[in-house]
C-alpha cells in the first residue's frame, strides 16, 4: 500500500497535469478524431486510429489523476522537522565505500519526473525517517545489507 503524501510543489505539478490535458490537449485531440472520422474509411485512417488511441490515453490519465488529487495529503514543511529526516527532506548520505547520494523524499506519484527523488515507501526513506545527521541507517534490500551514514539534511521552506 501507497502512503498517500505528496509535498506542496508535487500536488501542483499534478494539478498542472490535469489543468493541461483537460483543457487544452483533450479537445485538440477531439477536434483531430472528429476530422479524421470526417473522411469516411476509419478502418485505414491512420490519424483516426492514432488520435483515437491517444484520446484513451488522455482519458485514463485524467481519471488517474482526479481520483489520485482528491485522495493525497498535501505535507508542507514544519519548523520542528528541522535537524531530523522526515518527508519532503534533502538528504545526502554516504556508504563505507565512498559513495555518495544526494535526494529528497516525496510521494509515489512525484519519483516519476526526477531522478534524485525517491518515495516515502522506499527501503532507503523508511531506513533514514527521524535519523539526524552522522546517524547511521542500515537499509535492507534484495541486494543485501548496506549502512550509509547521514551527512546533510535540508528542507525547502
Amino acid at each position: 500500500m501507497r502512503t498517500p503524501l505528496i509535498t506542496r510543489q508535487g500536488y501542483e505539478s499534478l494539478r498542472q497535469e490535469l489543468d493541461q490535458l483537460w483543457r487544452i490537449e483533450r479537445p485538440e485531440v477531439t477536434n483531430k478524431v472528429a476530422w479524421a472520422a470526417s473522411l469516411g474509411d476509419r478502418s485505414e485512417n491512420a490519424d483516426y486510429q492514432y488520435n483515437k488511441k491517444r484520446l484513451r490515453e488522455i482519458d485514463r490519465r485524467v481519471r488517474y489523476l482526479r481520483k489520485c488529487l482528491e485522495n493525497l495529503k498535501i505535507v508542507d514543511y514544519r519548523s520542528e522537522q528541522e535537524g531530523k529526516v522526515f518527508f519532503g527532506a534533502w538528504v545526502e548520505v554516504e556508504n563505507e565505500a565512498g559513495t555518495t547520494l544526494k535526494f529528497r523524499i516525496v510521494g509515489y506519484d512525484e519519483i516519476f519526473s526526477r531522478k534524485d527523488y525517491i518515495s516515502i515507501d522506499s527501503p532507503m526513506a523508511r531506513a533514514l525517517l527521524k535519523k539526524e545527521v552522522d546517524d547511521e541507517a542500515v537499509v535492507k534490500t534484495e541486494a543485501g545489507t548496506i549502512t550509509w551514514c547521514i551527512n546533510s539534511i535540508e528542507y525547502e521552506k
